[in-house]
């Protein structure tokens, strides 16, 4: 079977997000060019960052999908919404139950959403 390991983000400046995502992972890219850069993350999945002027062919604007980030339960995901508050990220979705479990969503400088959610327990 086929399965992906690495998901790119159309972004107006590589370098520029490159510098949130730094921030946001709490370390740096593991590659990084003047139009891409791309993170190593610890689950073995890639993230890359492609300026949106130089994708062939050219890629459609952000915000038709979601980065998601599971956490243990509702202390932790208010937590990271607190403090991803304070560091100035735009939220979306304030912490909400949904079906799934309890979740909010921040946006990228991009509009590109981080969706944080605690699964509910089966």
């Amino acid at each position: 079977m086929v399965e992906p390991n690495f998901v790119i983000l159309y972004v107006e400046s590589a370098r520029e997000s490159a510098t949130f995502y730094t921030e946001l992972l709490g370390k740096g890219p593991v590659e990084s060019s003047a139009n891409f850069a791309m993170f190593a993350l610890s689950s073995g999945v890639m993230l890359g960052l492609w300026t949106r002027r130089d994708v062939k062919p050219a890629g459609n604007a952000a915000g038709g999908g979601e980065l998601a980030i599971t956490l243990a339960d509702h202390a932790a995901v208010r937590a990271l919404c607190d403090e991803w508050r304070g560091r100035k990220l735009r939220i979306a979705q304030e912490p909400t139950e949904m079906d799934f479990g309890f979740t909010f969503v921040a946006l990228d400088p991009d509009g590109h959403r981080l969706r944080v959610f605690a699964p509910k327990p089966q």
